[in-house]
């Protein structure tokens, strides 16, 4: 099983990621947790210019996408392929939105990553209001990056609500840890 949680920075989706594989391993799964970007050097590349300076639009881009090759090739197929449940924070369809409101079609991003990224089983994008997002975000670091302001949080937001597929589900993400587990694991098989 394939699982991804998405949504604005701010929702939870850590704290989930963690929960959800947690409960998982106890009912004796063999769980992988990873994140997007990674902590490959182009993971990283990618999570330092957030904070000391973006790159063009067409390198950052370049970036996610060579990160995630990387990622898909050595992770999860492999863990996939030997039956493990796979959950990450953040997948392309955070590429579809925080790149998209950079002047890129979300469709082309999805489109590019399908040819060659699975496509999860389970979806859960994590709503929040976009004040509470940035209560989160001011309490979490003390102080928003590029990706953090209030103009980019409401148009991922748009991109992510956009989103039509069966294997999506919202989940309102203002309710306490527990409550949000619980509506997640009322998803899953």
């Amino acid at each position: 099983m394939f699982i991804v949680f998405e949504g604005i920075d701010g929702t939870g989706k850590s704290t989930q990621v963690q929960t959800l594989a947690n409960t998982l391993r106890h009912l004796g799964k063999e769980v992988i947790t990873s994140k997007e970007p990674t902590d490959g050097p182009h993971g990283k590349r990618l999570r330092e210019s957030a904070e000391t300076g973006r790159l063009s639009p067409q390198e950052e881009l370049d970036l996610f996408h060579t990160d995630r090759r990387e990622h898909v090739e050595e992770l999860i197929k492999p863990a996939l392929a030997r039956g493990a449940v796979v959950i990450l924070d953040r997948y392309y369809f955070s590429t579809m939105a925080y790149q998209g409101i950079r002047g890129f079609d979300p469709l082309e991003i999805r489109k590019t990553n399908e040819a060659f990224a699975p496509q999860p089983d389970y979806v859960f994008v994590l709503e929040v209001p976009i004040d509470i997002a940035l209560e989160r975000i001011g309490y979490r670091d003390g102080q928003a990056n590029q990706f953090e302001q209030r103009e980019y949080l409401e148009k991922c937001h748009e991109i992510f609500s956009a989103l039509p597929d069966q294997f999506i589900h919202r989940i309102d993400a203002t309710q306490t840890p527990e409550q949000v587990h619980a509506d997640i694991l009322a998803k899953l098989p």
